[in-house]
């Protein structure tokens, strides 16, 4: 099982080793700060069309960072926890972009078409896929982990980023056991209400950068 970074200024424990001990780097991202503006970014969709933020002003966004292979990612997908998410976003105006930023060669890697098919055998429905082969999105995000969940409000400002729930496990039964972090981060920003937990603990696979 893949080892999954925590948080940039926290050491990941598993089974009482850490990534630091094993003399493994730690991401070094300067992740952007609830409250401010959120990075523009411009990325072209597995469709082919460019996705700006700029022009997605007056909506809230998602920014679901995403990999297939990874055993974490798997746990909300096959429990459908994460489709489910993506219809309610959808249902209430939000526009949910998936984003794959896994490098070529590294587990989670797709081609668009690959994504496409992924996307469709899986049920899964967010708005649209981004692919970031080359890591900048992820970076200019400080994307750790898959799953890594953003919100963005219709202003255009951060309003929470972090883990998609309190339970960092591979279990598919800890879904319905754990607090539900983004879904709770996700429905205050629709009904614009202040988000209780703006910045929480990331869980998952590290996010596969090009080195």
């Amino acid at each position: 099982m893949p080892f999954c970074a925590i948080s940039r200024r926290q050491t990941l424990i598993l089974g009482g080793v850490s990534l630091i001990a094993l003399g493994l780097p730690l991401p070094a991202f300067a992740a952007p700060q609830v409250g401010s503006s959120a990075p523009e970014f411009a990325v072209v969709d597995t469709q082919g069309t460019l996705r700006k933020l700029s022009d997605l002003r007056g909506k809230v966004v998602v920014l679901e960072w995403t990999n297939a292979d990874c055993p974490f990612t798997i746990k909300h997908y096959k429990s459908a926890n994460m489709q489910k998410l993506q219809k309610q976003a959808t249902a209430e105006g939000v526009v949910w972009l998936s984003v794959i930023s896994s490098a070529p060669g590294e587990q989670g890697y797709v081609n668009a078409a690959e994504a496409n098919r992924l996307t469709a055998s899986r049920d899964a429905a967010p708005t649209a896929v981004l692919l970031d082969p080359e890591g900048k999105l992820g970076r200019l995000y400080g994307a750790v982990t898959t799953p890594h969940m953003f919100v963005i409000d219709a202003k255009g400002v951060l309003r929470y980023m972090g883990g998609i729930d309190s339970i960092a496990s591979t279990n598919v039964n800890d879904v319905d056991k754990a607090k539900p972090l983004f879904r709770d981060a996700m429905q205050a920003v629709v009904t614009g209400q202040t988000v209780a937990n703006p910045v929480t603990r990331p869980y998952g696979c590290s996010v596969k950068y090009a080195t």
